[in-house]
C-alpha cells in the first residue's frame, strides 16, 4: 500500500529536478546573452572611437576633405557589408526598401561627424558627440515609459552638467560651430540607433541604409566641389573609417541593441570618449586640457 505513494512522491523529485535543470539551463543561456551582448557593444565602442580618431586624422590634417571624406566612408562601408551578405547566402543585398527616417538619421550624423572635425580635437569631439546621444537616447527611453532610479537620474544630470562645461565660452573651450554641429551629428547617431533596434539582419540592414546614404553623400561632395581634396593617405584613411570601423562596428552595435533597452543602450556608449582622448594623445598628439578631464568625470562616472 505504500508502494505507490512512494512512486508518486519519486516522479514529484524527479519532476523537480528537471524544472531546476530547465532553470539552470535557461540561467547558464542568459548569461552567454549578456556576454555576447557586452562583447559587441565593447567592439562597437573601439570602432566608433577609431572613427573619430581616423577622421580627425585625415580631415583636420588636410588629407581629404570632410565631403570627400564622408562619400569615401559611405562607399567603403556599404561595400564591405554588401560582401559580407555575399560570402553569406551567395548574392549581394537587394536596396530593400527601408525606414527613410534611419537613412536621414544616419546619412546627417555622418555628413555632421565629417565637418565637425575639421574644427574639434579627437577627445572634445567624441565628448560632444555622445553627450548629444546619450540626450537623445534618454528622453526616447523617458518618452516610451522606461523609468530610471535616482542613481540613474544623478548620473545624467552629472554627465549633462559635464557637456554643457565642456562646451562653455572660455580660452581652451571648443570651437562653438564645431560643437553644434557635432551635436547635431550625435543626436542623430541617438536617433539611428533607436530606430536600429529592430532590424533583422545586421549586416544587410545597414548595408541598405548605407547604399541609400551615398547619392546623398556624392551630392554634398558635389556643392563643396571647389574645396576638393584627396591624397593616398586621405583615401586611405577614410576607406579605413568605412570598411573597418563604421562596416563592423555598426553591425556590432545593431547586435548590441536588440538586448539593450534605450537607456542602458545611451550609456553603453560611455566608455567611447575616453578611448578617443587617448587615442589623440597618441596619434594626434592632442593636448589632454583641464576642461576636458573635467568635462570628462561626469560622463564616465554615468551609472547604469
Amino acid at each position: 500500500m505504500h508502494i505507490k505513494p512512494q512512486g508518486l512522491k519519486g516522479q514529484g523529485l524527479k519532476g523537480q529536478g528537471l524544472k531546476g535543470q530547465g532553470l539552470k539551463g535557461q540561467g547558464l543561456a542568459q548569461r552567454r546573452t549578456s556576454l555576447r551582448t557586452v562583447a559587441m557593444a565593447a567592439t562597437a565602442m573601439l570602432c566608433f572611437a577609431a572613427n573619430s580618431i581616423l577622421c580627425r586624422l585625415a580631415v583636420a590634417s588636410g588629407q581629404i576633405d570632410p565631403g570627400t571624406f564622408t562619400t569615401t566612408r559611405v562607399l567603403s562601408a556599404a561595400v564591405m557589408l554588401s560582401l559580407m551578405v555575399w560570402f553569406e547566402r551567395g548574392s549581394f543585398p537587394s536596396l530593400a526598401p527601408t525606414n527613410p527616417f534611419s537613412v536621414v538619421a544616419l546619412f546627417t550624423y555622418l555628413v555632421f561627424f565629417s565637418f565637425a572635425y575639421m574644427r574639434l580635437d579627437a577627445g572634445s569631439g567624441a565628448l560632444i558627440v555622445i553627450g548629444a546621444t546619450q540626450l537623445s537616447m534618454f528622453g526616447v527611453a523617458f518618452r516610451e515609459g522606461e523609468r530610471f532610479k535616482p542613481v540613474q537620474w544623478t548620473g545624467l544630470l552629472l554627465a549633462l552638467f559635464g557637456f554643457i562645461f565642456l562646451v562653455l565660452p572660455g580660452a581652451t573651450a571648443p570651437d562653438p560651430f564645431g560643437a553644434l554641429l557635432m551635436a547635431i551629428a550625435g543626436a542623430a547617431f541617438g536617433g539611428f540607433s533607436l530606430l536600429a533596434r529592430g532590424a533583422g539582419h545586421p549586416v544587410e540592414a545597414n548595408a541598405n541604409v548605407l547604399l541609400y546614404c551615398l547619392l546623398p553623400a556624392v551630392v554634398v561632395n558635389l556643392f563643396g566641389v571647389h574645396e576638393f581634396k584627396i591624397t593616398p593617405s586621405g583615401l586611405a584613411l577614410a576607406t579605413a573609417s568605412g570598411a573597418i570601423a563604421t562596416g563592423f562596428g555598426y553591425v556590432a552595435w545593431y547586435l548590441a541593441l536588440r538586448e539593450l533597452p534605450a537607456a542602458r543602450a545611451a550609456t553603453a556608449q560611455l566608455s567611447m570618449p575616453a578611448l578617443v582622448a587617448l587615442g589623440g594623445i597618441t596619434f594626434l598628439s592632442e593636448p589632454l586640457t583641464g576642461r576636458l578631464l573635467i568635462a570628462s568625470g561626469p560622463t564616465q562616472g554615468h551609472p547604469q
